[in-house]
């Protein structure tokens, strides 16, 4: 194995790992190494094949997935944010079709409220309720990680916002069930809108590297988010949302560096943007959309 390879296995022997049940010691003692091998492994050193595939079987996905060859499948929201970290961390350019809004533009006050919705959006009666709660403590300190990483190194980022899904955060709330008292309700519906209004700055305001398009007609249904560094580029394709009633529980996200994946998003991307919203035209759209919906 070469050293970036080896490298990028490690940073997908963690995402694995902080994804499933097991915790360093558990996978460490039952491959039979230690959990300093097991950590070594994940900064960078190349463990054994057999190793690899023993580890791979235990956390239950493919060997050809931990070694990011052809498409890597990941099933858990934990190590798909934990992926999306990583490809952010190295990334220059960012190319967003998240909704209501890429999670890197949000503001602080979203963090605060995406702690109690991710809660709110657990089913009633989850076998494992700890777990669960486990999980989203997991995704809560991933997601910070990544706007750390992205406020500090600044990489231009491109996002594409649907109209009809800032309609809906803004009449539904920023919520994760409807079972939720009136003036909860109406308290969530003004985090949306203070939301939404960050993003209506940013539209009139045009900070550098950021640019935001918003797409008033069909889109596609699932999200994705292409990362490019200079001689690399891969495509994230995900179930998995933040915004209004949120999923980060059932799915299975789709991650590859394989050129036709990437032809085709840059593709959409494109065809994407000269159909959007931007600039003052897309302020003046947004700002009106905020009116009525609070009006």
């Amino acid at each position: 194995m070469g050293e970036l390879c080896s490298k990028e296995i490690g940073q997908r022997l963690k995402a694995f790992r902080l994804g499933s049940e097991y915790s360093a010691e558990d996978i460490a003692a039952k491959i039979g190494i230690s959990r300093a091998a097991l950590y070594r492994y994940e900064k960078g050193d190349p463990p054994k094949l057999e190793t690899l595939e023993s580890i791979a079987d235990l956390l239950g996905v493919s060997l050809t997935s931990l070694m990011g060859v052809g498409v890597e499948y990941v099933a858990s929201a934990v190590s798909f944010f934990e992926r999306m970290r990583q490809a952010e961390s190295v990334a220059e350019h960012l190319f967003v079709m998240f909704g209501p809004v890429s999670y890197l533009l949000t503001t602080d006050e979203f963090d605060d409220f995406l702690a109690v919705v991710l809660r709110e959006g657990l089913p009633a009666g989850l076998p494992d309720m700890e777990q669960a709660d486990h999980m989203i403590d997991e995704i809560l300190s991933i997601l910070k990680e990544r706007k750390k990483s992205y406020r500090e190194r600044k990489p231009s980022i491109v996002s594409l916002v649907s109209a009809t899904e800032l309609e809906r955060f803004l009449r539904n709330g920023f919520i994760g069930t409807y079972d939720l008292p009136f003036d909860v309700i109406q308290e969530r519906k003004e985090v949306a809108r203070r939301e939404i209004e960050n993003v209506l700055d940013m539209l009139e305001k045009q900070p550098i590297g950021i640019q935001i398009g918003i797409l008033v007609d069909s889109i596609p249904s699932t999200s994705f988010q292409i990362f490019r560094q200079p001689g690399r580029a891969s495509v994230a394709v995900s179930p998995f949302r933040l915004g209004e009633f949120p999923n980060v529980r059932l799915g299975v996200a789709m991650i590859t560096s394989a050129p036709e994946a990437l032809s085709l998003h840059e593709k959409m991307v494109n065809e994407l943007w000269v159909r959007s919203l931007k600039g003052p035209e897309a302020a003046k759209f947004l700002r009106n959309l905020i009116d009525e919906t609070h009006s």
